[in-house]
């Protein structure tokens, strides 16, 4: 097992979290957008539905994907919409002094991109698994080096709280960290007064080239600080942790049963180190969202649980379970101090334990590519600074270069996914659109991350063969497990990706009158 920490998936009455997810039903979205699920869930005295994004996996034109099927309205959606469905990208307003604690018990806003309303573009929390928008802080103190995490709460724009979010309690001179996790395309920062961004020291990429689903608030400063009060031993991040229940393979290259971080080979896809871990209520009828809390839960009879489809979210509910291993976690505020986790616990985790060959983000995910889909170094940093990893040198080159990224997910995840396919196969798929299982789940994602990532670039072969279902989702899966080696280019051009717009839009707006 990990650490001492209790799972934050093993709350209310002690039940499992994974044990609430009882019927996954796959909602695959067209090419190029994410793919939604919703999944049946039993919590307590009510029945919810969860809805997701793929966890890091997008359509694409390879053969493992669906890639001809249509978009599906959002059926979680039972409030009056009237959604886009062809609209992939929305604003989030974020308020005033965002690190403080008024700020972060402030409702964020999600709405609609150069003056769309809500209902027009779609951008509505009732439609969560399309468009749905999240928020995630974590917290620290620069004095004990303690964390803790509050998860700030989104609504649509026009509506307010089903239910009030708490004022956190921060420490004194706490440095707070933001993450921004999307199930669309495009999401957009926009203060709600003109100086909120600056106050928060927010970014969503380089001026007209956003990252695209994820932002982020004075991360540069918080991983900094928590780095520092590392070095004084003063913040204690634990051990990765090892477990016997999987078959370390000979590509892990030194990890050996060492319980995989989200920059292990084992685990990663095309786009690392994205999206957040956040939960919220939703309250079908009315349309208001709250903060998913046990309160809240017990209050908001028949509420859905709306999640985040994120690399985090797949391994600590999805992989850490079946592999036997457990997420770092801090108290969340929100919640009594009940344990959770978060996207900026699980980098500084993996930061601690970062193995010999790292899966950084690299030059050629879709995130940090330029608007012409070239290769963008700046923009790659920028990203990598955001979530505590190194920029890009001839060091991190020899694992995460463009070419590396392509050859050390062929070599090191493929033969881990054939070694544990029994084992992976008693896990439940994030997404049944795209497996019927983890273990088909992951192959599948593998494949998509390969085609994605223009690995054929470089010389590669795609080292997965899928069977697909007639609804395009794999039941089965073979692998190449010979080792290969980069033996082109790549070039800098990534055929097939969508274009990014710009931020101009932005510009034109007055954000004091939202």
């Amino acid at each position: 097992m990990l650490n001492g920490h209790r799972s934050a998936w093993r709350r209310r009455g002690g039940k499992s979290r994974a044990a609430r997810i009882a019927v996954p039903l796959a909602i695959p979205m067209a090419l190029g957008l994410t793919l939604g699920i919703i999944l049946a869930i039993s919590g307590g005295n009510t029945t919810k539905i969860q809805s997701t994004s793929a966890l890091g996996a997008t359509a694409s034109a390879s053969a493992s994907a669906s890639a001809s099927a249509p978009p599906s309205a959002d059926p979680t959606s039972s409030a009056t919409t009237t959604t886009s469905t062809t609209n992939v990208n929305c604003d989030i307003i974020v308020p005033a002094n965002p690190l403080s604690a008024q700020g972060l018990a402030t409702a964020y806003q999600l709405t609609g991109t150069d003056g769309q309303s809500p209902q027009v573009s779609g951008c509505e929390m009732t439609n969560a698994a399309n468009l749905g928008a999240f928020v995630q802080a974590t917290i620290l103190n620069p004095r004990t080096g303690a964390l803790s995490v509050y998860d700030p709460l989104v609504v649509t724009q026009g509506t307010t709280p089903a239910v009030a979010p708490p004022m956190p309690t921060l420490p004194a001179n706490a440095v707070v960290t933001i993450d921004f996790g999307f199930n669309g395309t495009d999401l957009f920062q926009v203060g709600a007064t003109p100086n909120a961004l600056a106050q928060g020291n927010c970014t969503d990429g380089e001026p007209g080239s956003i990252f695209g689903q994820v932002s982020f608030c004075n991360a540069e400063q918080f991983f900094n600080t928590a780095f520092r009060l590392e070095r004084e031993r003063k913040l204690v991040v634990p051990s990765e942790g090892t477990s016997t229940k999987f078959v370390a393979t000979g590509g892990r290259l030194g990890t050996g049963n060492d319980c995989p971080t989200t920059r292990n080979f084992d685990m990663v896809d095309q786009d690392p180190s994205d999206n957040v871990t956040t939960e919220y209520l939703l309250d079908p009828t009315t349309g208001q969202t709250a903060q998913d809390t046990t309160a809240n839960e017990g209050n908001l009879t028949g509420s859905t649980l709306l999640l985040n489809g994120s690399d985090n979210t797949l391994l600590d509910l999805f992989m850490d379970p079946v592999l036997g291993c457990t997420p770092f976690e801090a108290p969340n505020l929100a919640n009594n101090d009940q344990p959770t986790s978060s996207q900026a616990l699980d980098e500084l985790l993996a930061a601690k334990n970062q193995p010999r060959i790292a899966a950084l983000v690299p030059e050629n995910d879709e995130m940090v590519l330029d608007n012409n889909g070239q290769f963008d170094a700046a923009k790659t940093d920028l990203y990598r600074e955001q979530v505590g990893q190194t920029p890009i040198n001839a060091q991190t080159n020899q694992t995460s270069s463009p070419a590396m990224y392509c050859q050390n997910l062929v070599n090191i995840q493929t033969p881990f996914l054939a070694a544990n396919q029994a084992l992976l196969a008693t896990g439940q798929a994030p997404v049944t659109g795209v497996g019927d299982n983890l273990f088909t789940f992951l192959a599948n994602r593998l494949s998509m991350s390969f085609t994605n990532l223009n690995c054929q670039n470089f010389g590669f072969t795609n080292p997965v063969t899928v069977t697909l279902n007639g609804a395009g989702a794999a039941v089965a899966a073979t692998f190449n497990t010979t080792p290969q080696e980069a033996t082109g280019t790549g070039g800098v051009t990534m055929p097939g990706q969508r274009q990014r717009h710009g931020r101009r839009h932005h510009q034109l707006m007055n954000p004091s009158g939202m």
